[in-house]
């Protein structure tokens, strides 16, 4: 979740609020007075967003609008009086905070004030249209089918026609979307210029205390580590899935039809685990049917996600957060069903917004969102521009780093399972592969949103060929195909929440492999030893102590002064996830012997 950095300043016209030879003194006053305007005047905005997204209507898309304008106007005119302390020499804390006043922005406005009008008009159409989809047919004139509905069909069926059906169905929301996107793009990038950055994927590429250039290069070191792990899985799972469906369907050598993967997106393959079981039956850990079962409802599986936090010696959730957080779906009203997590006034007012159901997935996710929660109210004594996670990645990470240590004896505690699963190897591998289906699988996803994207916002994808540049660097770095024919009439990267909502996208591929050096880093603190993957901190306070103190420090500190705080390490790696499922990664290697792996 991108915390903004946006708000209304109740500064003088420039020309008379700068002096003719600024001082370090001035900018450490400016900085103030923008860090207690930026908290004040910002929970409007974010109080404006929540109802947009609760409360789907033109009106309140409309009044997100509005209050996003006035944001974008006023940063701009902060950043451009921001530029006379140019050459000043300042303290560290005044220096970081106004490099954090450029930078962590998903966009930037133009200096055309109808432009920017249009533009956040634009940002706050996608969203709700994203919201509000639904299938109704080819015709329009069939049941309509939301999103929830579709994941469905998706998620659990096994027959091709229906799962087609479903995909189709959904993705067809990109179409409307597109053209609002086409104009996105040119007014999104003429901001980012008018504001000093070569477009828009620049300013994203700029916020990880590097240059845009080396942070390109990192994530490609980063994903050349893991991407022999996930090959491995790609080559095993399309076998599996062959076994089930015939190799007409999934032939060899060929990417994998993105509707058979069990997920609407390609991008987590949990929910196929039944078809790919490394040792069918051995150690079963269908949560799913659990909760089903024992008509678990959404209060209380984040019940048992705070219990998790808690046991590592953390604070409760606020009282506020029971009573404002949206946890199941409305039926009386459109929203976005889309998991979130915030602090909506900037005070400990913590909430999550979420359609929750009895399912594995969702119990995760709880234990995702509550992470940005904690992280929130750890650092909610900060000055407002410190607000925030050390990179955006950090913020993803740290509820999937103590959601790795869900371990089946603390599910047993829960109820959730009858009985801590016998300690063998085939136990081992078939624990590691459902993770990996989830984990694993995700990386080239990940990274091939924003990749994509940097593409378009730099003008080497242009409107012409959105769908197929799309789908030709899909295939390319996850081996993953469209189920059917695509034209550019379509938009399928509208499918995906994250482009129509300008939510950066490369976090959540970083996140994945910094979750296993937090994970690391909080196991070694517990005093655990022997193998990374059978290691479980649930419990131990020594690593609720560590952990706190990384993420008290907010954006106060570089990133890498964050990761060393947690676990003596400075530079975002690969080696402790290939570490996490080196057992896994050994078994696929022999059972793909033979097979023609690839695509």
């Amino acid at each position: 979740m991108r915390i903004p950095t946006l708000a209304l300043l109740l500064l003088p016209p420039l020309a008379h609020a700068a002096p003719a030879d600024p001082t370090p003194e001035d900018a450490r006053v400016f900085i103030q007075k923008v860090n207690e305007d930026l908290k004040r005047l910002t929970v409007k905005q974010s109080t404006a967003d929540w109802i947009k997204s609760t409360y789907i209507t033109e009106d309140s898309e409309r009044a997100a609008a509005w209050a996003n304008d006035d944001l974008l106007a006023a940063t701009r005119a902060a950043l451009e009086q921001a530029k006379r302390f140019d050459g000043v020499t300042l303290d560290p804390d005044t220096a970081r905070m106004l490099r954090l006043l450029r930078v962590n922005n998903s966009v930037l406005a133009p200096a055309d004030a109808a432009h920017r009008a249009e533009l956040t008009s634009i940002l706050a159409r996608m969203e709700g249209l994203y919201g509000a989809g639904k299938d109704c047919g080819p015709d329009g004139k069939g049941k309509c089918r939301d999103l929830e509905a579709l994941e469905k069909v998706v998620n659990r069926s096994r027959d091709p026609r229906a799962l087609l059906d479903a995909w189709t169905g959904w993705h067809a929301v990109g179409r409307q979307i597109r053209p609002l996107y086409e104009r996105f793009v040119v007014l999104a990038n003429e901001g980012a210029r008018d504001n000093g950055f070569a477009d828009l994927g620049a300013l994203w590429r700029s916020a990880y205390d590097m240059s845009p250039e080396e942070f390109e290069r990192e994530t490609d070191r980063i994903w050349a580590q893991a991407k022999p792990l996930y090959d491995d899985l790609h080559c095993y799972v399309r076998a599996g899935l062959q076994r089930k469906y015939g190799k007409a369907l999934v032939p060899d050598g060929t990417p994998i039809p993105a509707h058979l993967l069990g997920n609407m997106w390609a991008q987590e393959w949990t929910n196929i685990y039944p078809l790919v079981e490394p040792y069918p039956g051995v150690a079963s850990l269908d949560v799913t049917r659990k909760l089903e079962r024992q008509r678990w409802d959404a209060r209380r599986m984040v019940k048992l996600g705070e219990h998790f936090f808690t046991g590592l010696g953390l604070d409760p959730l606020p009282a506020t957060f029971w009573t404002r957080s949206l946890l199941t779906k409305p039926r009386d009203r459109e929203v976005v069903c889309h998991a979130s997590a915030g602090d909506v006034t900037y005070s400990d007012d913590l909430r999550i917004k979420m359609c929750i159901r009895p399912e594995e997935e969702d119990l995760i996710t709880i234990h995702h969102e509550l992470g940005h929660n904690y992280y929130q109210h750890a650092y909610v004594k900060q000055p407002f521009l410190y607000m925030t996670g050390a990179n955006e990645a950090f913020h993803e990470a740290v509820g999937d780093a103590l959601a790795l240590s869900v371990t089946p004896a603390y599910l047993v505690q829960a109820g959730l399972l009858d009985r801590v699963p016998p300690e063998n190897q085939k136990a081992l591998i078939n624990a590691q592969m459902k993770s990996a289906l989830e984990k694993v699988s995700f990386l080239p996803f990940a990274r091939g949103i924003d990749r994509w994207r940097w593409q378009v916002f730099a003008g080497k994808v242009t409107p012409a060929s959105y769908e197929s540049s799309w789908w030709a660097l899909r295939t390319k770095e996850q081996g993953v195909a469209p189920p059917a024919p695509r034209t550019e009439a379509e938009f399928d990267p509208g499918a995906k929440y994250h482009v129509p909502a300008n939510v950066s996208y490369t976090r959540y591929f970083l996140a994945r492999v910094l979750q296993f050096q937090f994970y690391r880093g909080l196991c070694r603190a517990s005093g655990q030893t022997g193998p990374l993957h059978g290691c479980h901190f649930d419990g131990s306070k020594e690593a609720g102590r560590r952990l706190q103190a990384m993420l008290a420090l907010g954006a106060s500190k570089p990133w890498p002064d964050a990761l060393e705080a947690l676990t003596g390490e400075r530079r975002i790696d690969g080696g402790a996830l290939l570490e996490y499922f080196a057992p896994l990664r050994t078994w696929l290697q022999l059972q793909n012997q033979g097979r023609a792996c690839g695509w």
